[in-house]
């Protein structure tokens, strides 16, 4: 059975990190957001899968150049033009001319979803499709899918005021389709799947969900980027092996990529174990590979490839991107450094996201799920709280990368909140 992940939306809802890359590019832990889920469709048998691109195609063609990614071969379909989810799916199945049964799933929802017995469900059913559901505190964001005692949808309702939905169960991003499906949607066409489709196919009772009480999260919002990073980290979901660099638990809930670090004098890892490796000066950088920990590191954290932690720093519930560094004096805590990120000594990044290649300089505060992104200097002293830099708003309009190494201070920042 092959597969369609739809990428193609342009992830608004985490600017600025996604100003640049598409949000499904960007690691969790130590492996990118799609290879998840493609080492996820893997793990049931699927072998060949479709990406249906929109946003920045070239990222992922440059990411898989040989065509194979977490042990799938992966084929891709460009839109023209913004199809939204129906058309996107039409699109992508003509491309790939997939005329059986095939899987659907969102590329930013990270789950243990149980494919396997979804599609046996969906057997059993003798629909034309299936759902998963899963179930949520606050339905009124996404699509809510009330059922019969056999499962057969009743209707499809697309978020509803949360005192008056139906039910708690939610459309969780993976479907199961009959061919027979694609005859609906008209090629070309933006059509949605969930307000015209998934409505239409609920009228003729065709349409079929199923709950699973498995791990899920639409990773596609600042505060659910962070969890995801820290339920991998907890062992809730995933591994820290998943298509990326791998990793050694160096000590209790403290994970060093490349086989281990190099310590540096007094180098700690989770409060007391010594980091393993022979010592060498600090700020020397490291070996290839190796990160270097002078500081403290302190559970549940991750430290990537060519890291640097220097003497007097501590990292605690946080995860290091490959190549990122915290200068000496400096706290980070609960939060997430992207590849070739800089704490400068004695700042504070506290319950936040700093981009690629962007520098927190001496003395910042960076704090209350800011989110900083790709190529920006936060200058010395600046105090960052729910701040998104560059401002969100200014940059939806210009539809263009961030500028690189440019300064911005506070008054450039915006206060963080999901963007439409």
């Amino acid at each position: 059975m092959r597969a369609i992940v739809l990428v193609g939306g342009k992830g608004t809802r985490l600017r600025p990190l996604t100003l640049a890359i598409p949000k499904q590019i960007l690691p969790v832990v130590d492996a990118t957001m799609i290879e998840r889920v493609l080492g996820g469709l893997a793990s049931y048998g699927v072998k060949e899968a479709v990406l249906s691109l929109g946003y920045r195609p070239d990222a992922f063609l440059e990411l898989f150049p040989d065509g194979k990614a977490a042990g799938v071969e992966v084929s891709y379909a460009v839109e023209p033009e913004p199809l939204d989810t129906a058309g996107a799916i039409r699109f992508a199945a003509d491309h790939a001319g997939i005329a059986e049964r095939f899987v659907v799933v969102n590329g930013d929802v990270l789950t243990d979803l149980n494919l396997e017995t979804l599609v046996e469900f969906h057997e059993a059913r003798g629909g034309i499709g299936a759902i998963a559901l899963t179930p949520v505190d606050d339905p009124s964001a996404f699509g809510v899918v009330p059922t019969d005692g056999s499962g057969r949808v009743l209707e499809f309702v697309e978020k509803p005021p949360r005192e008056s939905a139906p039910t708690n169960l939610i459309n969780a991003g993976t479907y199961v389709l009959e061919p027979e499906v694609l005859e609906r949607v008209e090629l070309g066409r933006r059509t949605s799947i969930e307000r015209e489709v998934f409505p239409a196919l609920a009228a003729t009772g065709k349409l079929f969900a199923m709950a699973d009480g498995e791990y899920w999260l639409d990773a596609g919002t600042p505060a659910a980027y962070l969890r995801a990073h820290q339920d991998i980290l907890a062992g809730r979901y995933g591994s820290l092996t998943s298509g990326g660099e791998g990793a050694s638990e160096q000590a209790a809930g403290v994970w060093v990529a490349s086989g281990g670090a190099r310590a540096s004098g007094g180098a700690r890892a989770s409060g007391g174990a010594r980091a393993s490796g022979g010592a060498r000066a600090a700020g020397g950088g490291a070996p290839a590979g190796r990160p270097v920990i002078a500081g403290e590191v302190r559970p549940v954290s991750f430290v990537g490839e060519g890291c640097e932690v220097e003497a007097g720093a501590h990292v605690s519930n946080s995860v290091l991107s490959r190549g990122s560094k915290v200068g000496a004096g400096a706290v980070v805590s609960s939060s997430v450094l992207l590849p070739g990120a800089v704490v400068e000594r004695g700042a504070t990044v506290d319950g936040s996201i700093v981009g690629t290649s962007s520098v927190v300089q001496e003395g910042c505060s960076v704090i209350g799920l800011s989110v900083i992104g790709c190529e920006v200097v936060i200058t010395s002293g600046t105090r960052l709280v729910g701040a998104r830099v560059p401002d969100v708003a200014s940059a939806s309009a210009s539809e263009s990368a961030p500028a690189s190494a440019s300064p911005h201070r506070l008054r450039d920042a915006v206060p963080a909140g999901d963007t439409p």
